[in-house]
């Protein structure tokens, strides 16, 4: 008849062995939590960004670090999984034979376990140190505009370059009012203005060309142009993107970040925009929910330009450096709290082809409308203004 004393200690120890091979097996609650399949993407960044939050941060006294958007594959990685070790039965350990005293034992596991994906919301908020941890997959989407500004060379400088400045690229509906009549250029119209503009010699140039002209005196070809897109109208990226492409020219389209956040029908996908990333367009800033600068006070503008900037530099992997004036309205505090959030000029609705290096913050624009015809479209880039 077996002890009782003899019975518990034979139990015990058996209880502590299958605990050890237990725990050795990888079981981990928190990591049976499956995270969701669609996510949108993870941020890379030395510091956080805050992308919605609703109270204005503080406009940084430096130059932001440079950020890494890096969008995750579509397949997730699935949760971690894990073989646990089965466990003997009871009874078995029971009828096996107590191990002589002072015997050394060793205990091995085999453990399979893969590092589960991070939770979109936490990989916005923290970097993984490369020298830890599984790497996750990434798509990596390299800048295609200039992450440094231009160190002005200290020479006075002006230069005659049309700035074109287009809104809607489509037929309006019959009830539209008398501003979306006005602004929106046929997208017929719109090629017959690439077409004269390629006839007579145009060159299309960004605005990054443009900067690095007034502050160091870069070379421009001969008759530069710039296009630009207020608004971020989707009928952009149907009419007037294709033909851009058809005739190799570039573009500049300034977003509403909201709008393009609340997937808003009649403005660009962020999709859109990353495609007219690709192809060699710019997408730069039009405020955050297109409300007038003018009077404004500091927080609110703060919040203005660095939700902005914050919101396109995550979705699309390059900090937009130019402000188009929502409605053309600002004042110099404007001015001032754009530039100390790392902006490098801003263009204006006052009406003029010439800009100066002492002003890059009121650059001038050429008004395209729906009545512009291809000889008036000659006419404005033949003005000295």
């Amino acid at each position: 008849m077996i002890k009782p004393a003899f019975f518990f200690a034979r139990f015990f120890y058996w209880f502590v062995v299958s605990l050890t091979l237990w725990l050795l097996s990888g079981c981990d609650s928190a990591r049976d939590v499956e995270t969701p399949q669609a996510r949108k993407a993870a941020v890379v960044v030395t510091t956080p960004i805050a992308r919605h939050t609703s109270r204005p941060t503080i406009a940084p006294t430096r130059s932001p670090t440079a950020i890494t958007l890096a969008r995750r594959t579509p397949q997730a990685t699935p949760a971690a999984t894990r073989q646990p070790t089965a466990l003997p039965a009871l009874a078995d350990l029971l009828q096996s034979p107590l191990p002589t005293p002072g015997a050394t034992f060793r205990f091995s596991a085999t453990l399979t376990v893969q590092i589960p994906p991070v939770r979109a919301d936490l990989a916005e908020l923290f970097r993984p140190r490369p020298d830890i941890g599984a790497a996750l997959p990434v798509q990596v989407i390299s800048a295609t505009t200039p992450s440094i500004a231009p160190t002005p060379d200290g020479v006075a400088r002006t230069a005659r370059v049309p700035i074109l400045m287009y809104h809607y690229v489509s037929i309006p509906p019959s009830d539209a009012d008398i501003f979306r009549r006005d602004l929106s250029v046929a997208p017929t119209r719109f090629v017959e203005h690439l077409a004269r503009l390629q006839a007579e010699g145009y060159t299309t140039i960004s605005l990054y060309e443009l900067l690095a002209h007034l502050t160091q005196g870069a070379p421009l070809p001969d008759q530069a142009v710039l296009l630009t897109f207020d608004d971020g109208y989707r009928d952009t990226y149907e009419q007037a993107f294709p033909p851009l492409v058809q005739y190799g020219m570039k573009a500049t389209f300034f977003v509403v970040s909201d709008f393009m956040d609340k997937q808003q029908p009649e403005y660009l996908t962020w999709d859109m925009a990353r495609e007219m990333l690709a192809a060699g367009m710019s997408i730069e800033s039009h405020g955050r929910n297109h409300v007038s600068l003018r009077g404004k006070d500091q927080d609110y503008l703060v919040w203005q330009a660095l939700g902005s900037s914050e919101t396109i530099e995550y979705e699309l992997g390059v900090r937009p450096r130019f402000i188009s004036y929502p409605a053309g309205e600002y004042d110099p505090l404007t001015i001032d709290i754009f530039r100390s959030a790392n902006y490098w000029a801003g263009v204006t609705t006052i009406q003029g082809a010439t800009h100066n290096s002492e002003d890059l913050f009121q650059l001038r624009r050429v008004r395209i409308r729906g009545s512009t015809t291809p000889d008036e479209l000659s006419r404005l880039l033949a003005l000295d203004w």
